[in-house]
């Protein structure tokens, strides 16, 4: 039976029909409601209601960026939606007769790679977000790593730099501050600022009157000295962490998801570089394997609504 997806993100919300094989046999999006948390939840009713029409529906599942509790029921806290202690299944589920299951957006995005996608042929993976910041998903024995608390597998907030740049989570040092999108603008800046191979990204910005994240897409596309010398610093962080996490997760696979990604072996070669200059007993571990998500944009939608169809079989 069919399940609905639905992704929260801070710009815009995705919505999509999803058959129990993971195909989208319908989708929707507009734009995220501003200022207005009420307004948001009218939305995500309206695009059930619009998405199940005409449909036999087994649940749907909101997928929403934060901390969810244990139960999958309560927002915790949600940045850029002004979310804290939230009822979102409460709520919805009073306004819609249909069986409503809440989940991190990563967790939904790393669930979908985990059955449909990179993951697919493995029982335990590692995803790793990198987009303006880092999210992470655990996949351990087939099944979703949520933690006691349901807020576990935050991975972009371990620490990798003591007392490193402060994050905004209010800590200092973490992954998201060394490997993510934000972070690689940051290295771009500084390689530019210091000419040398970093003429091209100075060019750039003195052009533009600043750097974007699409300008060192671009220059990195076409083979800029400077923005691959970024990306190579951006992956031996990540490569990094993932040592950090094979001696505590041992997975077969580390998948990567997120505009960064796009940039493909350019960010996986430097990774695994770091990857097994930093691994505990290296030699001797098992290398997993490192590859790029497949599932892009869908992958929130998608596994926001196997979550829910399995979560409503659960309950019979």
């Amino acid at each position: 039976m069919h399940a609905i997806g639905i992704d929260i993100g801070g710009t815009k919300i995705a919505g999509a029909l999803v058959s129990e094989d993971g195909e989208i046999i319908a989708e929707d999006r507009l734009a995220t409601p501003s200022g207005d948390s009420n307004a948001i939840v009218d939305a995500v009713v309206a695009m059930i209601e619009k998405l199940r029409a005409g449909h036999e529906v087994a649940a749907a599942g909101v997928a929403a960026p934060g901390f969810i509790d244990a139960s999958q029921s309560v927002v915790y806290y949600t940045p850029n939606i002004s979310w804290r202690h939230e009822p979102l299944r409460a709520r919805l589920t009073e306004r819609l007769d249909l069986d409503i299951t809440i989940d991190n957006d990563a967790n939904a995005a790393g669930w979908a790679e985990y059955r449909f996608g990179a993951g697919r042929t493995v029982s335990d993976m590692t995803m790793l977000t990198i987009g303006t910041g880092v999210g992470g998903a655990i996949v351990t024995q087939g099944r979703l790593f949520r933690g006691g608390f349901g807020a576990g597998a935050e991975l972009g907030h371990m620490r990798v730099v003591p007392d490193g740049l402060p994050c905004g989570c209010g800590a200092r040092g973490c992954i998201e501050q060394y490997g993510s999108g934000r972070a690689l603008l940051r290295m771009a800046n500084a390689i530019a600022d210091v000419g040398g191979i970093g003429l091209g990204l100075a060019a750039v910005r003195e052009q533009n009157g600043t750097l974007s994240g699409t300008d060192v897409a671009d220059l990195i596309v076409h083979g800029d000295a400077g923005a691959l010398q970024a990306l190579r610093e951006l992956g031996h962080w990540l490569g990094q962490a993932c040592a950090s996490l094979s001696a505590v997760l041992d997975p077969e696979v580390f998948v990567f998801g997120g505009g960064v990604a796009v940039a493909g072996d350019l960010l996986l070669d430097p990774i695994r570089e770091a990857y097994l200059s930093h691994l505990p007993a290296r030699g001797f571990h098992p290398e997993p394997a490192f590859v790029i998500a497949e599932l892009v944009n869908d992958a929130g939608v998608v596994g926001a609504a196997d979550l829910a169809r399995l979560h409503a079989a659960s309950r019979g």
